[in-house]
């Protein structure tokens, strides 16, 4: 498949890999905006574990989540990515999505190895912007 586009519209659970509960963030800000168009997020982050953010529980590690995930989003460096792909295959979701700028061959391998969707270097909420509101810009101003 990876086509970005049919991804965002079949896949609606999200378990989102080293999101912050500093609403200044990109990855704060990446959740609220895919919260607002109907996603539900998972926040995955040892370091706040047991503590909400935007209202969520995190929970420590994405095999922590007790629901269903299709998409693993993951704002974490590269070298992380191997060991959240291994993750991924586990808890048998359909997509491992690596932020702008993050890429790992290793993880490639692992989750196509296992027909799983892998998708590199690219932010979801400017391919939710770019494929369903026709907007190109990197980060508008969210209003409440």
């Amino acid at each position: 498949m990876n086509d970005i586009k049919e991804i965002l519209s079949k896949y609606k659970k999200i378990a989102m890999v080293g999101v912050s509960n500093d609403p200044t963030k990109a990855s704060t800000i990446v959740m609220k905006y895919m919260q607002k168009y109907g996603f539900k997020v998972y926040p995955v982050n040892p370091k706040a574990e047991g503590q909400k953010i935007l209202g969520e529980d995190v929970c420590g590690k994405i095999t922590d989540i007790k629901d269903k995930v299709d998409i693993v989003n993951v704002f974490r460096p590269s070298n992380e990515a191997l060991d959240i792909a291994k993750d991924v295959v586990d808890i048998k979701a359909k997509v491992l999505w690596l932020q702008l700028g993050i890429k790992n061959e290793q993880a490639k391998k692992l989750v196509i190895k296992n027909k799983i969707e892998y998708i590199e270097d690219r932010c979801t909420k400017m391919e939710y912007q770019k494929h369903f509101l026709k907007i190109r810009q990197a980060f508008p101003v969210l209003q409440d």
